[in-house]
């Protein structure tokens, strides 16, 4: 007689599981914190709530170092192995780093209504847990892996340690109060960890994808490009954290031009035949968008001496191109690992477009500022929204067993 396997035999079945699972629930609490701050803070319903740290850089880090590794490294603790032809990532391993994790959300949400102690103990078993990600993957990648082609995980792992790097800067600040940590954390967290390793899953994924499933398809992957980008994005973190958003559309024009290429040749218009290949598409197509919009606003300062756009550039690249892409990816994993069909459903499609909306609505904020504090709550509604219901078809697949009745 055999016994059944249990709910938490299935989350930590595969390093996917329990890794988004926490993501999706993060992607519905973070927003629902944020709206809820929204709302109190303009007068919009109740009154402000008076929190233990200053509510933007608590929004900051928790979207940055609090909801998208939980993606990122249920994507690559799945994919490392089959990049660099290594060792599966041990269950211990990553269910260490989702637990770590996990509890350190809880805890900074626990902290932000009683005390900052509890959000630093929070933040530095993140820290924890991020780090034995770090200790795994590196070691798939140093290791005995006989893979020839190293570069996106190269790539990827440096991306990694410098988020670790920005969390442990997040958590000097607030410790110390220290202006330097702070904005080492910030810029870091954006153009030091999530935009390469979001570029670079991408370079390595949509080309592959798109030639799985469209006809007569050549395969493009210029490492040329993906290296010349990765300056741009270096160059423009490092001119924003020396406070020089003058010289940024030297960088940025460029990187939003091979954007757009790569756009082109990948196949943008042809992706929809496929729907759950244009959610790729259409997600990489922010980067274009964010990139121009950020040269636009560099020129604009040159002229005027003023940041037009605010912060309508940075959303574009956060809700655009990061958030819509770990929609897109997630969705593709959950169902290919799943044992379901690489079909997106109706549902999905039109959460998908709705998501959209958010990026558009949380843009126009900035460039609209008479009526910002009605877009700001319609555009983390609008998020809120699309993730209780992602959530809710999405998740109990990870405590499931796949419907082919396969391990993992």
């Amino acid at each position: 007689m055999t016994i059944p396997p249990t709910v938490r035999d299935h989350i930590s079945a595969a390093p996917h599981r329990s890794l988004f699972l926490a993501g999706a629930l993060q992607g519905v609490l973070t927003l629902l914190w944020w709206v809820f701050d929204l709302t109190g803070r303009y007068a919009l319903m109740g009154s402000a709530t008076v929190w233990s740290i200053a509510p933007t850089w608590a929004h900051a880090f928790l979207m940055v170092y609090g909801f998208f590794p939980f993606f990122i490294f249920g994507f690559l603790f799945t994919t490392y192995p089959s990049w660099l032809n290594g060792d599966k990532v041990k269950p211990s391993e990553y269910m260490a780093t989702s637990l770590l994790m996990a509890i350190g959300v809880v805890l900074f949400y626990v902290g932000l209504l009683t005390h900052k102690v509890i959000i630093i103990m929070g933040v530095e078993i993140m820290l924890a847990g991020w780090g034995v990600a770090v200790y795994v993957l590196f070691r798939i990648l140093l290791g005995t892996a006989p893979a020839q082609d190293k570069r996106h995980a190269r790539v990827t792992s440096a991306a990694l340690l410098m988020g670790w790097l920005g969390m442990a800067a997040y958590l000097l600040w607030l410790v110390t109060e220290s202006p330097a940590a702070l904005d080492f954390a910030r810029h870091a967290g954006i153009w030091f960890f999530l935009l390469p390793i979001v570029l670079t899953v991408s370079h390595r994924m949509i080309p592959f994808f798109s030639s799985r499933v469209l006809d007569n398809y050549v395969l493009i992957r210029p490492y040329w490009m993906l290296w010349l980008m990765l300056a741009c994005i270096g160059a423009h973190g490092c001119l924003q954290s020396l406070d020089m958003p003058a010289y940024l559309w030297i960088v940025d024009f460029p990187l939003a031009g091979c954007a757009f290429y790569l756009s082109y040749r990948w196949g943008f218009l042809r992706s929809f035949r496929v729907s759950l290949l244009a959610v790729l598409h259409v997600s990489f197509a922010w980067l274009g968008v964010a990139m121009l919009l950020y040269a636009v606003q560099s020129l604009v300062y040159i002229l005027s001496g003023s940041m037009l756009l605010g912060l309508a550039p940075l959303h574009a690249l956060a809700i655009g191109y990061f958030a819509s892409m770990i929609l897109a990816m997630a969705s593709r994993v959950t169902l290919g690992h799943s044992g379901r069909p690489l079909e997106l459903d109706h549902m999905t499609w039109i959460l998908f477009l709705s998501f959209q909306a958010a990026t558009v609505l949380r843009i126009l904020a900035d460039i609209v500022p008479m009526i910002a504090p009605m877009l700001y709550v319609a555009a983390g509604l609008a998020w809120l929204g699309c993730f209780v219901f992602w959530a809710a078809k999405y998740a109990p697949i990870y405590w499931r067993q796949r419907v082919d009745g396969k391990p993992g």
